[in-house]
């Protein structure tokens, strides 16, 4: 399924009855990353997942997407499909974009869960890793996923999933070179977004891998402190939706049945 946003298609899935979770995949990925936590969460909700802005089938809007941007896209479906209110789910970018999505239109809001990701922006030294990636990737793209990708699973689990970190890697080589520069570009920028996070008054939870290397997971610990949110830790990296597969189901389909 697809909608026009500034003269591009956006593309979406929309699947299942009852309130509705919308699902918002990371950098690198796309909506088929959430293929097994949508099966859970099927059972008992409507759930619609979104290419986002230079991922999936959704082409790009130029070299610099904003989490603004992309949070603006993902409304353009949520207004397509009349929807009135959303549970949102974000991992890691799609987190950021969530945060976006919550400031700019809180009135649909009726839960939000991060996973891998956090509200604070980027420190002076991921701005500058951003850049090197940006210049990495137009190098040489393969090579730039294929050295990125397993830094995101903790090295404990680099053997056991070598398929699995096989498969994010082919599904990252879908991504085009516009969209991963366009998304590093827009990351490098975003705001923080702790004060809107505190001041978000809807039921919240946050997904921490505690051996994340792509998160400051030290300052994202200080950061919730003062938050409202339930905080889920596991063991691993930054992709708890294969690392922690099962407890992450659990603890989701959990979250839901509360709100």
């Amino acid at each position: 399924m697809k909608v026009q946003y500034k003269g591009i298609e956006v593309f979406y899935s929309d699947e299942g009855h009852g309130d509705a979770i919308l699902l918002l995949h990371g950098f690198l990925e796309n909506s088929s990353m959430w293929n097994s936590l949508k099966y859970d969460l099927l059972k008992t909700h409507r759930v619609i997942c979104v290419d986002l802005l230079g991922h999936g089938r959704t082409a790009s809007l130029g070299n610099l997407h904003k989490m603004e941007e992309m949070a603006a896209a993902v409304e353009s479906v949520v207004d397509h499909l009349g929807l009135e209110k959303v549970i949102l789910f974000g991992h890691s970018m799609g987190g950021y974009v969530s945060l976006a999505f919550a400031e700019l239109f809180p009135y649909y809001l009726k839960g939000l869960v991060l996973i891998n990701s956090t509200p604070l922006p980027d420190s002076k030294e991921k701005r500058l890793a951003r850049d090197r990636a940006i210049e990495a990737a137009t190098r040489n793209k393969g090579l730039f996923i294929s050295m990125t990708i397993p830094n995101l699973f903790a090295d404990k689990n680099h053997h056991q999933l070598k398929k699995e970190i096989q498969l994010t890697k082919d599904a990252a080589l879908q991504t085009s070179l516009q969209g991963i520069v366009a998304a590093l570009a827009g990351m490098k920028v975003r705001k923080n977004r702790l004060g809107l996070l505190k001041k978000i008054n809807c039921r919240k939870m946050i997904v921490i891998g505690r051996n994340d290397a792509a998160i400051d997971v030290s300052s994202l610990d200080k950061a919730v402190r003062d938050v409202a949110i339930e905080v889920v830790e596991f063991s691993d990296g930054h992709m708890s939706h294969i690392e922690n597969k099962t407890e992450l189901s659990y603890a989701c389909v959990h979250f839901i049945e509360n709100i």
